[in-house]
């Protein structure tokens, strides 16, 4: 498609492009341009030749990819990129990317969503079939349009022409060209039909070159702007506080003590009960409708530390409502065990006669029951977010993870048309899943309508960041099968309990119950508690596989075989042929079996992300842990070793680095976290409280190895599957060492201490 707008035509309707990540030219609205970041200028209006929405060609031969995703670190803009680069055949070191903005989105029939869906804007899913496909046709058609206006040009037949690193060659008259100076008559061609993608077996780019993030010069030195380095003229600030017991109210709170501190310039009272209008169903869903405010109040000031200091001194009184029921976090945490020792209410999956078969003993049977806590994301950037309402418009400068969403809810907070709304997506400090729901996106937007007419920056303390997360949940399984004259699992029954938000994902979709186990029940209670949730890295796959994989650990120690050989066994008879491979891989690369020292060991665990119950399916990784656990107690990890199947991969620097980083966050997640309540409200608020791992603490060596991949034909997601197997292996490593079981995490609150 062709665009044939002039440059303040054009300007306009693509008015909210991102603005905090610009890592070449942006389009960027006349009257943001005066905007400056650490006093440097965003970015302005081009005027180079648009071949379609998501690519623009400059006469300089800069080829400006947009993007939907935000990339929070996982290298997702850059693999956008490189898949555009792979059919356009142009100069890696002269590609640049900008995000595409939200209301031309919108204002084009939805022209960047519509692969990928709800899930468009979404920061993951980068390597999805439907969005590969669409980038590379865009480059495959604009490589071909290059190609022709150069066949014009010399009066030879396209089919002479050859192409490299942006540069088109006719080899019989040595005559070439760059593709800058061909973009203004290319822009102007079509082509019917449009040129075919090549099979994935002629990539040249993809899976064979690693580059490394086209962000990264950009942070190196400084330049990349996150959403807490938004600054803006004519900007105040907020600082924000929330009703520390979730779904708890504002009852009263006095101005007059702080309205003559410095700098103060108000306070804006969020009321979850102010009238706003119904969601329109037309947009999509996902995640709308987790982006409900909660009762708030934040103090607007000229700083903010001015803004922080004002809200601490101010008089609040809050009603806790229903959640303030629970005192303590062991009332908490009996509610969900006891739960486990009743009758499932909701009836997951039912194959066969499981129940039958283990309480008539129809073989060993083994039984275990394991505890998850509420878990934080701990993204490094508090969250935060600027916002300038007036009677006509809104515009948001904000590090989210899903941008469209964040658009929507922007128009349904100020009650303003779609049209009405500018987006500018920033750099992200860290995600996991916490900015996915547009809460604070809505929070920034409530407050700074209060204050119309000059934008607000909110800024949540890291305190409040922590205790108005919206966490992993807690969850509880007890997990009963019956074993076969081989040690086999022949039936299986679990019983997972937890507060709202609750998954059986890998109970239900996992290999076990689809496929490896013939008879098969799983059932859920999901306990009314008041404590927001969401997807955390790994939503429901990060606990659950920590319940399955330990618990199958148990099995092969019940039967007394190698934990390693069981797993071999069990998944023999599985369709996919990723998991044994995986799973050989990790065993021969680590060493499984060799001779170690009293209080070492070694643990394996193997589980995938993404599978659906399918085989040939999402990302299988397996793990093997090898720890060191003194007399006293003192665990030291000294090495994890990761194989895995995703199918295939398209750049494996950034692979190997999203897997290390998983293996990281699973085994934060495992040693150190868990979030506790008291009076309803929850305790930890920063890092003294809340531990991370430290340097000192990391593993000698985190191995990732290759030789797992399978070659099926999927290329599937890599940043959330790492993050449930490391904990089982952990765990699984800490009985090899210590004879002593683990199945509550975090690990540091368990005696680990051995004779």
């Amino acid at each position: 498609m062709t665009m044939t707008m002039n440059r303040r035509e054009f300007s306009i309707k693509v008015s909210a492009v991102a603005g905090g990540m610009m890592m070449g030219m942006s389009l960027m609205p006349e009257e943001v341009q005066a905007a400056t970041v650490n006093g440097q200028p965003w970015g302005g209006v081009t005027t180079a030749p648009e071949f379609t929405p998501w690519l623009q060609i400059g006469r300089d031969g800069t080829c400006t990819v947009r993007v939907t995703s935000p990339d929070l670190g996982n290298g997702l803009v850059t693999q956008f990129a490189m898949t555009m680069t792979e059919e356009l055949q142009c100069d890696w070191s002269k590609v640049k990317v900008e995000y595409a903005p939200p209301l031309r989105n919108y204002l084009e029939n939805n022209v960047y969503s519509k692969p990928g869906g709800s899930l468009g804007y979404f920061s993951g899913r980068s390597t999805g079939p439907a969005r590969m496909e669409v980038l590379l046709q865009v480059g495959a058609s604009a490589r071909e349009r290059l190609k022709e206006a150069a066949a014009q040009l010399w009066s030879v037949p396209r089919s002479e022409l050859t192409v490299k690193n942006g540069v088109i060659t006719h080899a019989k008259s040595k005559r070439s060209v760059g593709y800058g100076d061909m973009v203004d008559k290319a822009a102007t061609i079509a082509l019917s039909p449009e040129p075919a993608i090549k099979d994935s077996k002629d990539w040249w780019f993809l899976g064979k070159a690693s580059p490394a993030k086209l962000q990264l010069p950009l942070i190196t030195n400084g330049s990349a702007v996150y959403g807490i380095d938004v600054i803006l003229p004519d900007m105040v600030y907020a600082a924000l506080l929330q009703s520390p017991v979730h779904g708890g109210t504002l009852k009263s709170y006095d101005f007059e003590k702080i309205k003559g501190m410095p700098g103060v310039l108000g306070v804006a009272v969020v009321d979850p009960s102010e009238p706003r209008a119904a969601i329109d169903p037309k947009l999509p869903p996902f995640p709308l409708g987790l982006s409900a405010p909660q009762s708030a109040i934040a103090v607007i000031a000229e700083h903010y530390w001015q803004a922080k200091k004002a809200l601490e001194a101010l008089p609040v009184v809050w009603d806790d409502g229903p959640g303030g029921q629970w005192k303590t976090n062991e009332q908490v945490n009996k509610a969900v065990l006891d739960s486990l020792e009743q009758e499932g209410k909701k009836i997951e999956i039912i194959k066969g006669k499981p129940l039958e078969m283990i309480d008539n003993k129809q073989g060993k049977v083994v039984e275990a029951t394991y505890f998850t806590p509420y878990c934080d994301h701990v993204v490094m950037e508090p969250l935060n977010g600027t916002a300038k309402v007036t009677a006509n418009s809104v515009e948001v400068w904000h590090p989210s993870q899903h941008s469209q969403n964040a658009f929507f809810i922007a128009a349904h907070e100020t009650g303003l048309d779609l049209s009405k709304v500018t987006f500018n997506q920033t750099f992200v400090g860290g995600g996991f899943g916490r900015r996915v729901y547009g809460d604070d996106v809505r929070m920034v937007v409530a407050v700074a309508k209060k204050f119309p007419g000059r934008p607000v920056k909110v800024i949540w303390s890291r305190e409040e960041s922590t205790r108005q997360g919206r966490f992993r949940y807690l969850q509880a399984a007890k997990i009963r099968t019956a074993l076969d004259a081989s040690g086999m699992p022949v039936a299986f029954h679990g019983r997972v309990s937890g507060g709202p938000g609750m998954s059986v994902r890998y109970f239900t979709d996992g290999p076990h119950a689809s496929g490896l186990i013939d008879s098969v029940q799983v059932e859920s209670n999901v306990i009314p508690l008041h404590v927001l949730t969401g997807p955390y890295r790994g939503p429901g796959y990060n606990s659950n596989a920590f319940f399955m994989e330990t618990f199958f650990d148990e099995c092969a120690h019940a039967a007394g075989m190698d934990p390693m050989e069981y797993r071999l066994k069990m998944f023999a008879k599985w369709p996919d042929k990723g998991w044994t491979m995986c799973l050989k891989e990790v065993a021969s690369k680590s060493g499984w079996g060799k001779k170690m020292p009293k209080g070492w060991g070694q643990g394996v665990a193997i589980a995938n992300w993404g599978m659906g119950g399918k085989a040939e399916a999402g990302t299988t990784v397996a793990a093997v842990a090898t720890v060191e656990v003194t007399k006293n107690g003192v665990l030291r990890v000294d090495s994890i070793d990761i194989a895995f199947d995703t199918g295939r991969i398209l750049n494996r620097d950034a692979v190997a680095a999203q897997l290390e980083g998983g293996v990281i966050y699973g085994l934060n997640m495992a040693l150190n976290e868990q979030l506790t309540i008291q009076n309803g409200r929850i305790v930890e608020g920063n890092y003294h409280e809340y531990p991370m791992l430290r340097i000192g603490d990391m593993p000698r060596k985190i191995n990732v190895h290759f030789g797992g991949l399978s070659g099926h034909s999927r290329i599937f997601e890599i940043g959330e599957p790492p993050v449930g197997v490391v904990g089982p292996a952990l765990g699984n490593a800490i009985f090899k060492a210590t004879g002593k079981r683990v199945r509550t995490q975090p690990f540091r609150l368990q005696d680990l201490s051995w004779t």
